[in-house]
């Protein structure tokens, strides 16, 4: 029985840093895209100065779930099950707001970016709520009689 518990633990680790190594370039991105859109807001007044006047909030909610589901990411290093959570279900917003504002049609190429962005953030999302249960299973121990 413990050589069966040392394997599961070695698998949990290695998901747990499939995740953490999985989301290092997503946050480092999602910084280098907010420091940029921070200096041109403290150089130009204007965030994003090709922003279209007129555009609806909707429009923006996918970006904005996006960025607090990275921010999820970066909790998941710490805490697995709040960050995870943050993560995934943020990005099922995201999903939802992206069928109703863009649904897939015969444009995928183009249409589909922000589909496949949304599965390389809820990915490692859903590998810390894994790794997350694992350690719960390990730390409540079961009687078997």
């Amino acid at each position: 029985m413990k050589k069966d518990d040392n394997k599961r633990n070695r698998v949990t680790k290695r998901l747990r840093w499939i995740a953490r190594i999985w989301v290092l370039p997503i946050i480092v991105y999602a910084l280098v895209f907010f420091i940029g859109y921070l200096w041109s807001w403290i150089t130009t007044g204007v965030a994003d100065p090709y922003a279209v006047e007129g555009t609806p909030f909707r429009e923006a909610l996918p970006p904005i779930f996006m960025f607090v589901s990275i921010l999820g990411l970066g909790l998941a290093w710490r805490w697995e099950r709040l960050g995870g959570l943050i993560a995934v279900i943020f990005q099922l917003a995201t999903l939802i707001m992206l069928c109703i504002n863009t649904p897939i049609t015969g444009d995928f190429p183009r249409s589909g970016i922000p589909y496949l962005m949304l599965l390389v953030i809820v990915v490692p999302g859903i590998l810390f709520l894994v790794c997350w249960r694992r350690s719960v299973k390990d730390i409540i121990p079961t009687d078997s009689t």
